[in-house]
């Protein structure tokens, strides 16, 4: 029997058994794939078995196997560590310069967090998003001005989901 037709008349049948086993269709196709992909390599040697498909099973049943083990040794190592630090939550300015953030039209919004977060030069915004440094120096000014508006009154910029016209 060629591989492709061992294949085909197989798949379906250790996919459903590495489902039983894993319970995780993602990683059921995974283990198929590298069993497959280990016979493939063995070609010559696993089609003279009695049955190939039940030597597939054991690959599959051995790579479930290790894949457990690997999620109790993680478990074991997270369960050792010292839980995070608390995080305290964010400040009322942050709260209030995220909500006016997410309501800057999307341009204006890249401009100040690639210049203020990312503390790149307007010849790189340019570069990067395609316009000219002055069209960047505007979105600057205007997403500056529409921000500053929005946090002496929150009222100023539009409700949540709406845009401004760009």
């Amino acid at each position: 029997m060629d591989f492709d037709g061992f294949y085909r008349d197989t798949s379906r049948r250790l996919l459903r058994y590495a489902y039983g086993l894993t319970g995780d269709p993602g990683e059921a196709q995974d283990l198929v794939q590298e069993a497959y992909a280990r016979a493939w390599q063995r070609w010559r040697r696993v089609s003279g078995y009695d049955d190939p498909e039940a030597w597939l099973r054991v690959v599959v049943n051995r790579l479930s196997t290790d894949r457990w083990r690997r999620i109790g040794v993680r478990r074991a190592r997270a369960a050792a560590e010292p839980p995070l630090p608390t995080v305290a939550p964010p400040s009322e300015d942050l709260v209030l310069l995220v909500r006016a953030m997410r309501e800057l039209p999307d341009k204006l919004r890249r401009a100040l967090a690639l210049h203020y977060l990312l503390d790149r030069s307007i010849a790189e915004i340019a570069a990067e998003t395609g316009a000219s440094q002055n069209t960047v120096k505007s979105w600057l000014f205007r997403g500056r001005t529409l921000l500053a508006a929005a946090l002496e009154d929150p009222t100023v910029m539009a409700p949540e989901g709406a845009r401004r016209a760009r």
